[in-house]
């Protein structure tokens, strides 16, 4: 009995074993060599649009043309423009140079003389005396004396005028001016102005001197 159990057992474990490896079976397809293998293609993209053709920057040159064919236009002497004349809207003297560039006075000899200019009567406590160079100003230089008094060493004349506040003592009050220098040229010129105290101008004078020579003014407060 014992045997026969034994016996069973063996062919049943050797049938199951015989399933197992059956299902383990690796199955391989080999491909056939004449089998013939796809291509792959990559596709094609034509392209739609037409040929651009960019514009040159610069125009090409006739041959023909040079400056030389151009026709030489004749000169328009009707309407020329003449600065001198002006443009119709200001008169222009073009033979008139400007004051301070004018020639100076000639250096002669009836500028070689002390020059009175003259007297006022004014009943003001002070006035101004303005002095400048009325021709050329070419360095002309000038000493100021009041009542013997200098008051100014050394002055330059300019174009503008300069001057200063003169207090009155009653009676006459004596203004001199000595011309110091001739300047670059001609005499030593100057244009004289007096005025009240407020501000009016009451006197104008001018003076021509040589070197050394004096123009004197008299202020008299009554």
């Amino acid at each position: 009995m014992k045997n026969l159990l034994f016996l069973f057992l063996s062919l049943t474990s050797t049938v199951l074993f015989a399933q197992i490896e059956t299902t383990n079976r690796v199955i391989k397809i080999e491909a056939t060599p004449d089998a013939p293998t796809p291509e792959t293609k990559s596709p094609t993209i034509e392209s739609a649009f037409p040929k651009i053709n960019l514009p040159k920057v610069t125009e090409e040159k006739d041959p023909k043309f040079s400056m030389k064919n151009l026709p030489n236009p004749e000169p328009d002497t009707k309407n020329k423009l003449d600065i001198t004349k002006g443009d119709g809207l200001l008169d222009y003297k073009t033979d008139n140079a400007p004051k301070y560039f004018s020639k100076e006075k000639k250096a002669s000899d009836e500028y070689a003389r002390d020059q009175n200019l003259g007297e006022i009567n004014v009943s003001y406590t002070r006035v101004n005396v303005s002095y400048r160079d009325h021709e050329a100003v070419d360095g002309d230089q000038i000493m100021v004396l009041v009542n013997e008094d200098i008051i100014r060493a050394r002055v330059t004349l300019y174009g503008s005028f300069q001057g200063f506040d003169l207090p009155l003592e009653k009676g006459p009050n004596k203004v001199e001016f000595i011309a110091l220098n001739q300047g670059d040229s001609g005499p030593n010129t100057a244009e004289l102005h007096i005025y009240d105290d407020t501000g009016k101008l009451i006197s104008a004078k001018e003076w021509n001197l040589l070197t050394g020579y004096r123009a004197t003014f008299v202020i008299i407060k009554d």
